[in-house]
């Protein structure tokens, strides 16, 4: 008995590898098509005949389309179920990507806002399967390994969209990342044909164990956590997408940095999310939810306080704000995945948390642009983002207390 006892024990760690997988080839695509749009911009706003303001939209188009179709969203996983849900949002991805390349301005526009759409549906959808596939004691790494996948797929088209670009054209360039969505949808199509009868299986068994929780399923709008999430979120999001946008900025005016060093200060802050999207959820493992989210947001406070004091240590900063940025986001939602006790509540709970959370991310970049012009100096922006981060601490912290207090891990 005390064999069989055990071998249940490590068949319920054991990782979900093939989930796992394809789950990765399926998180390339959930930020990758709107940061396909920098590396170019110069080339579309010659082609289209459009100031650079106009193609900024589409790139902070998609966060404002994540925190505004969040309940949009929500209704598409709820009426089609969660494996179709990721299905719909590759081939929104896919045709987003190839209308935005084919014409004027106004398809760009277009083809963006259906990838935001398609986009929105794969957050939300995806900590509702990394809570039905993964094991409760594997959930915070699936989740960093999610989170390390969508960074990789924006670092990959950050660094190959351009000379495609040069060699193709820009239409070609944007759109051929359409074949990278095309290669999810067909590994995640393979996975459900030779895992749907166990999946649906597990799915039963778990509906049935909390069949009266998925009954009495309250609003998050009703739950304090679920305000301590979104509003940590906001703090997480609005510090990412101001910095991304800005910092090469910043660092060109205050210490002189040119285009070259300051765009390797960036790449720096977005290469690093990856150690701390794995690194968080081991710290958290071995220790708890509450200290490992304190300690990122050490790191992400860390890095306006150095670009205020001592901006010549950019480098610094840059690593240590990409490992908050990547464990920031991993740690918030491995507590979503958490403190849900079915795939409704799951869905609920991620739709709420970043709808708040990309609202405030969405107009992050244009604060901090209009504090700059209207100051003439960086120092107050610097500030708000500090403020930003300090949200996302104290914030994140308390609802991984509340976590741990009231919604024991299922």
């Amino acid at each position: 008995m005390s064999g069989q006892r055990g071998t249940g024990r490590r068949g319920r760690a054991l990782m979900p590898w093939a989930f796992v997988v394809t789950l990765v080839l399926v998180s390339l695509n959930l930020r990758a098509p709107f940061v396909a749009v920098a590396p170019i911009s110069g080339e579309l706003r010659r082609d289209l005949g459009v100031g650079g303001a106009a193609v900024g939209t589409l790139t902070s188009l998609p966060v404002l389309c994540f925190g505004l179709f969040a309940p949009v969203a929500l209704l598409v996983v709820r009426r089609t179920g969660a494996e179709r849900a990721v299905v719909a949002c590759l081939l929104a991805v896919i045709g987003g990507s190839l209308l935005r390349s084919a014409g004027s301005f106004g398809l760009a526009v277009a083809g963006t806002v259906v990838i935001g759409l398609g986009i929105t549906v794969g957050n939300i959808v995806v900590p509702v399967l990394i809570r039905r596939e993964t094991p409760p004691a594997r959930v915070g790494v699936v989740t960093g390994v999610y989170v390390s996948a969508m960074n990789a797929g924006s670092m990959l088209v950050s660094l190959v969209t351009a000379p495609v670009a040069g060699v193709t054209g820009w239409r070609v360039a944007l759109g051929a990342w359409s074949v990278m969505a095309a290669a999810g949808l067909v590994a995640w199509t393979v996975f459900l044909r030779h895992h749907r009868r166990t999946s649906t299986g597990r799915a039963d068994q778990h509906r049935r164990s909390r069949s009266t929780a998925s009954r009495e399923t309250v609003s998050p709008r009703r739950k304090p956590i679920a305000w301590l999430l979104g509003l940590a979120f906001a703090g997480q999001a609005t510090s990412y997408y101001a910095l991304t946008a800005w910092l090469p900025t910043l660092l060109a005016d205050e210490i002189g940095l040119g285009s070259g060093a300051a765009g390797a200060a960036s790449s720096v802050f977005q290469i690093c999310a990856i150690i701390g999207a794995l690194g968080v959820p081991l710290v958290a493992a071995r220790t708890s939810g509450w200290l490992a989210i304190g300690l990122v947001g050490l790191c992400w406070m860390a890095f306006p306080v150095q670009l205020l004091l001592a901006t010549h240590a950019y480098l610094l900063g840059s690593v240590l704000g990409g490992i908050a940025q990547g464990g920031g986001f991993a740690a918030l939602f491995t507590v979503v995945v958490q403190v849900s006790h079915s795939d409704r509540e799951s869905a609920q709970l991620s739709a709420f948390v970043q709808g708040v959370g990309y609202v405030f991310a969405a107009v992050g970049p244009t604060v901090l642009g209009a504090t700059r012009g209207a100051t003439g100096a960086w120092k107050v922006p610097v500030l708000i983002v500090l403020g930003t981060t300090a949200a996302f601490s104290v914030l994140g912290v308390s609802a991984a207390l509340t976590q741990a207090r009231h919604h024991p891990p299922v």
